[in-house]
């Protein structure tokens, strides 16, 4: 058997072994490393429970929240939990807006299998007017030179709707 073809790219390595299950890859340093592809399967069974409402409101095209029921903290998380972190008083669903900005992101060049296709894809930190902490979640159609700091975003929903966080992402706003 004939030796793997080596390449200096991971994603060149990525499309050998869609084509024939092993390829090298050979870092800056000139380290060559085996890579191989070996299929694993596994069938998880998960519950979301006290998270069930922020995955129907994806399927429905809506953005949610919690907010403390606190009488004087009223602190609203953009990922939901069901107390407060801010004064451990029990929360309560609250809509979020579909549209905010970027607070942070960060572009990943590597993932996992759900993301390999996108790789390198970008993360951003979301912000929303009228709550306190952020969202992480993809940003797509949009190169990385674009990118800033309160650039607006609006959320995209996965149709069908799969009920996983990677159901909804953010793309640049419309004016």
């Amino acid at each position: 058997m004939p030796r793997p073809r080596a390449f200096d790219q991971f994603r060149e390595v990525q499309e050998e072994l869609a084509r024939s299950g092993s390829a090298i890859f050979r870092d800056k340093a000139g380290v060559e490393s085996l890579v191989i592809d070996d299929p694993y399967s596994i069938r998880y069974i998960h519950s979301y429970a006290e998270d069930s409402p922020f995955f129907l409101a994806l399927a429905e095209h809506r953005l949610v929240g919690s907010r403390c029921t606190g009488p004087r903290c009223r602190f609203v998380f953009a990922t939901p939990r069901s107390h407060c972190m801010v004064c451990g008083r029990p929360t309560e669903w609250t809509d979020l807006p579909n549209r905010g900005r970027i607070h942070s992101w960060t572009t990943c060049h590597f993932g996992s299998e759900a993301f390999l296709k996108e790789t390198p894809y970008n993360l951003a930190l979301v912000e929303f007017e009228g709550a306190n902490s952020l969202l992480l979640a993809r940003l797509k159609d949009a190169a990385e030179p674009d990118l800033y700091v309160g650039m607006p975003v609006e959320a995209r929903f996965a149709e069908p709707p799969r009920y996983r966080i990677t159901d909804v992402w953010f793309v640049p706003a419309q004016p």
